[in-house]
């Protein structure tokens, strides 16, 4: 039987040298996932092409995206604006906090690599019966006791457990990083989005204003003529009902305009009532010329939310670990304590004094009912969760680039359109205008021509605004560039980190 024992410890014994020595550690080691990613963004590329009041913004590939990409619609008072709402809204700093805090659980969790130490000491009063023998020398009934001791423990990291949770650590730091970065491009992309949708609302105010002032024109012309007999009195009746038709759309533009400047001052971490110095017209933003279009082979190290959710899955592989390790033996060595007892301070540390004891452990479960067994199970069930949604995260991440792609191509050519329909009614409704002048044309053809050229007018400038838009969402979706700025750094200072552990 003493044979057969020892023949059995021995592969043991082996194994759990071999591991300490080569460090290995239980579970599975993390790799990117591999994704069949395609060659192309769209099935077909953009039909748009040059055409004459529009110039055609040029997707290339080669163009690098620069972290402050809101510079290339060329507007200072947007720059400015930008820059003041990440430096004050709430979401960006409740962001870096949540990064701090995961920068110093990790260093925390780095900290179970080293052996800890700790310092006590202990003064007690006591009295004993005076009926019962004294424990003290003197044989005092009442004496003070004096301790003092230096307990050191460290528990060798001999499955991997430590290290498992330590990358756990890491990619949960990973993760609030790209959150933070997400919740930056979030905000640079709202204040970009809600600064051009101010400026097409000034840019439909400023034509219907323009609409009202020349169906007033028409009016008191109509006026003039139907004292000389010239129209009837349904004709001025008719051009006053589209002079009010049109006023009447001009409250809901206030309103929304007001809205807007309220969400600019919320993006930039102020109070609506304290508002925003920058206004925005749509003349003063300026579409880039040229386009950036990140290889969809980049997408996946470019997009923060596609990161952030690698992040997820590299956090579940090393959960894995953890509680694959939590089924295995730990041992504990060195559990140390050193100190000194005496009954008065100047007698401490004297050699008569001094106590110490080394202990070890090895604990080894037997029996939890399958409990941690089970939590294994779960551990890997999470992990094919955390890869099924990197998966539908990078599947989102083409959707979205494929989307605004195709946004900006039908922009283009909706804009192309608006374009050439303002000109035509424009054109159509000055020529109306002559020909009622000289009697040649109806009222009922002029208020068709006025209505006509004011919806050209309002689908120009929606368009022109829909494509800075949809340029905007562009940058978006393909990461913001923020690969190309300083980043700080991801592991906190005070954290310490073994060469070798």
């Amino acid at each position: 039987m003493t044979t057969k024992k020892t023949n059995l410890a021995t592969p043991v014994a082996a194994g759990i040298a071999a591991m300490l020595l080569a460090g290995c550690a239980v579970g599975p080691d993390y790799a990117r996932p591999q994704l069949n990613l395609p060659k192309q963004y769209t099935p077909a590329p953009p039909a748009s092409k040059e055409a004459e009041g529009v110039p055609l913004a040029r997707l290339s590939p080669e163009l690098d995206m620069p972290a402050q990409w809101w510079q290339a619609f060329r507007s200072e008072p947007l720059n400015a604006l930008v820059t003041q709402s990440l430096a004050g809204n709430p979401t960006i700093e409740a962001a870096d906090a949540a990064l701090r805090a995961a920068q110093e659980n990790e260093a925390a969790d780095r900290a179970a690599f080293w052996p800890s130490v700790a310092l006590g000491y202990a003064p007690t009063r006591q009295r004993v019966a005076s009926a019962v023998a004294s424990p003290v020398s003197s044989n005092a009934s009442l004496y003070t006791l004096h301790t003092a001791q230096v307990t050191v423990s460290y528990t060798p990291d001999v499955f991997g457990a430590t290290r498992r949770q330590v990358e756990g650590a890491e990619a949960g730091t990973e993760l609030q990083r790209f959150q933070s970065l997400a919740a930056k491009l979030t905000l640079s992309s709202n204040v970009v989005t809600a600064a051009i949708t101010e400026a097409s609302l000034r840019a439909q105010q400023a034509a219907t204003l323009t609409i009202i002032a020349g169906q007033k024109e028409v009016l008191q012309a109509y006026r003039k003529q139907l004292t000389l007999g010239q129209v009837a009195p349904a004709d001025v009746d008719a051009q006053e009902a589209a002079l009010a038709a049109t006023e009447a759309t001009l409250p809901p533009l206030d309103r929304q305009l007001a809205q807007q400047r309220n969400l600019l001052a919320t993006l930039a971490g102020r109070f609506p009532s304290q508002g925003v110095e920058a206004r925005f017209d749509l003349g003063a933003l300026q579409l880039p010329t040229e386009l950036p279009l990140t290889l969809p082979s980049s997408l996946v190290e470019h997009r923060p939310d596609v990161r952030a959710a690698e992040a997820q899955l590299q956090a579940a592989s090393a959960a894995i670990g953890v509680a694959v390790a939590a089924r295995l033996p730990n041992v504990t060595l060195g559990v140390n304590s050193y100190g000194s007892s005496a009954y008065r301070l100047a007698d401490l540390f004297k050699s008569s004094s001094l106590f110490w004891t080394v202990a070890a452990s090895v604990t080894q479960p037997i029996f939890d009912g399958g409990a941690l067994k089970h939590r294994e199970a779960a551990a890997r069930a999470s992990f094919d969760q955390a890869a099924a949604q990197y998966r539908a995260t990078v599947l989102a991440a083409f959707q979205d680039v494929a989307n605004t792609l195709e946004a900006i191509d039908a922009d283009t050519r909706a804009l192309q359109a608006a374009v050439k329909a303002e000109r035509t009614a424009s054109q159509s409704l000055a020529r109306t205008q002559a020909q009622v002048r000289l009697g040649d044309a109806s009222p009922l053809s002029l208020r068709i021509a006025q209505q006509a050229q004011q919806q050209a007018l309002l689908n120009l400038v929606q368009a022109r605004a829909l494509r800075l838009t949809d340029a905007a969402a562009l940058f978006q979706a393909l990461g913001g560039g923020w690969w190309n700025a300083p980043q700080p750094a991801i592991v906190s200072s005070s954290s310490i980190s073994p060469a070798s552990p």
